[in-house]
């Protein structure tokens, strides 16, 4: 069974999006270097930040995400972001009314149940959980192995947590990984066993 890590892209005072649910400048380092990212070469990035984030991309197997993230990016268009292979979308709500079945997008109801799919798909590979509301759930449920963190230089004040409603103090581990690149801060902890 491969790797579990909650990942995201978050502010210095631990938020992924303000109160109007915008990432503001969250995602800048994304397009603050001369490194192209990925074959569309929109993502450009700074070196650092592409020999940390590329190796990790490549290692993803599934993502699990939340309906709310599925239904503000309309589902990607059908396509997993990044070459990813699949998305488990955690919801209580059915796929969406005429949605490609084809599609490698699985709708669960549950984390429990999101957790074990994506498992299921991802093999060997990286099961990653995106920050948030979910991620927070699968990270108290004890099912995260590992915290990666872009960290922009912004503070929002208030918004939407990193870890979601996570009100249970957790130690990580670490930092093992500290890279700094263009705009960002990559950080990344393992999580201590309870």
């Amino acid at each position: 069974m491969g790797k579990v890590v909650m990942y995201g892209s978050v502010s210095a005072d631990g938020f992924i999006a303000d109160e109007n649910d915008q990432p503001g400048p969250l995602f800048d380092w994304l397009t603050s270097g001369d490194v192209p990212l990925d074959e569309s070469g929109e993502l450009t990035v700074s070196q650092a930040s592409y020999d940390h984030t590329r190796p990790y991309w490549d290692q993803i197997g599934v993502t699990v995400v939340g309906r709310h993230v599925f239904d503000m990016t309309d589902g990607w268009d059908g396509q997993p972001p990044s070459g990813i292979d699949h998305v488990v979308v955690v919801t209580h709500r059915p796929q969406p009314e005429g949605w490609d079945p084809g599609a490698p997008f699985h709708f669960v109801d549950g984390v429990e149940a999101a957790m074990a799919t994506a498992q299921e798909l991802a093999g060997e590979r990286i099961v990653e959980v995106a920050a948030g509301d979910v991620g927070g759930q699968v990270f108290a449920a004890g099912l995260v192995d590992e915290v990666r963190m872009d960290v922009a230089p912004v503070v929002f004040g208030s918004g939407k947590r990193y870890f979601g409603s996570v009100n249970a103090q957790q130690l990580l581990e670490g930092p093992d990984v500290v890279i700094q690149g263009n705009r960002v801060l990559h950080l990344q902890y393992r999580v201590s066993p309870r």
